[in-house]
């Protein structure tokens, strides 16, 4: 190979690898009111996914965030809804869903099947892509039992697809009146803030 020849290969690759490092990747938020910000005076850009992009942003990092919550959203209707959202290209999935399934007592089995069912859609159309599962945890008023049980999908989902897991979405904030609104659930925007910092550090590894 002449020289000439190998510098123009040499700088070829060099404008492809430049143009790869440049196009955003996209990191999707999937859940349900939580992380579509409802109650929110502009969730837009006090949701947790609005948030994390004002992150990336920051950070100078080029990756695109998509908020695709749905208030109301159970982790059946997730199965339903995803293969839609998957016609976009998914480098990391967020799954936030089960806090509607938790607090209408539907059994923890099928909210971890569903949810099972999600990641493998996602897998099988973006095998590479990066699986990050958001705990949820219920109120004592649910019962014991109910509790225990709803608290152990997550953790079990995040092993069994060597995803990486946060506890809990809501640390710190789940249970604080001063950043919740009144129906004690949803955060106020003080809320969504620390909620965004929780899924931060949970990102950050993968970027």
């Amino acid at each position: 190979m002449n020289t000439p020849f190998r510098i123009f290969l040499f700088g070829l690759l060099a404008s492809v690898i430049a143009l790869r490092a440049e196009t955003p990747r996209t990191i999707v938020f999937f859940g349900d009111s939580l992380t579509a910000g409802y109650g929110l005076d502009d969730p837009a850009s006090e949701s947790y996914p609005a948030l994390i992009q004002q992150k990336l942003d920051s950070a100078h990092l080029p990756w695109r965030a998509v908020n695709a919550g749905l208030s109301g959203e159970t982790t059946s209707g997730g199965l339903r809804r995803v293969d839609w959202i998957l016609r976009q290209r998914v480098d990391i999935f967020v799954l936030a869903l089960g806090g509607n399934d938790g607090l209408r007592g539907i059994d923890p089995s099928l909210s971890a099947a569903n949810l099972q069912g999600i990641i493998e859609r996602v897998h099988g159309k973006y095998p590479s892509a990066k699986i990050v599962v958001a705990g949820m945890q219920m109120p004592p008023t649910m019962g014991e039992d109910y509790v225990r049980a709803f608290s152990a999908i997550y953790p079990a989902l995040a092993e069994r697809n060597h995803a990486v897991f946060i506890p809990f979405l809501l640390a710190d904030v789940g249970g604080r009146a001063e950043l919740n609104q009144p129906d004690g659930i949803h955060p106020t925007a003080e809320g969504a803030a620390k909620v965004a910092d929780t899924v931060w550090r949970a990102l950050q590894p993968l970027l």
